[in-house]
C-alpha cells in the first residue's frame, strides 16, 4: 500500500531545475520533490507520497498523523525500513 507520509523539512537544494529537499520521517530522512508544494520552506511538514511532497500541513496535524500511522502499523512497510530505525513516538521536532 501506498501512503502520503508526513515529514518535516529539514533543508531544500535546487538540482537541475528541481526543488529537493531533505525531509525527516522519525529517524528516517529521505529526499523528496517539492516542486508540488512551492511555498514549503525548512520547518514546515509536508506529506510526502511516493517522493513528492503534496501537501504542506501544521506541526500538530502531522504529528497526529503520524503517531495514527505508527499505531496501525504503517510506517515499517512505507519507509522501508527496519523497526529500529524509526525513532518513537512520532515526528522529531
Amino acid at each position: 500500500m501506498c501512503l502520503a507520509i508526513p515529514g518535516k523539512i529539514l533543508d531544500t537544494d535546487e538540482i537541475a531545475g528541481l526543488r529537493i529537499g531533505r525531509v525527516q520521517f522519525g529517524g528516517i530522512t529521505r529526499k523528496a520533490y517539492l516542486d508540488y508544494v512551492p511555498d514549503a520552506m525548512p520547518g514546515d511538514y509536508v506529506m510526502v507520497h511516493v517522493g513528492f511532497a503534496i501537501a504542506k500541513l501544521d506541526e500538530a496535524e502531522a504529528l497526529r498523523a503520524f503517531d495514527l500511522m505508527d499505531r496501525m502499523g504503517l510506517l515499517d512497510e512505507e519507509l522501508g525500513a527496519p523497526e529500529t530505525e524509526i525513532s518513537r513516538p512520532g515526528l522529531k521536532t
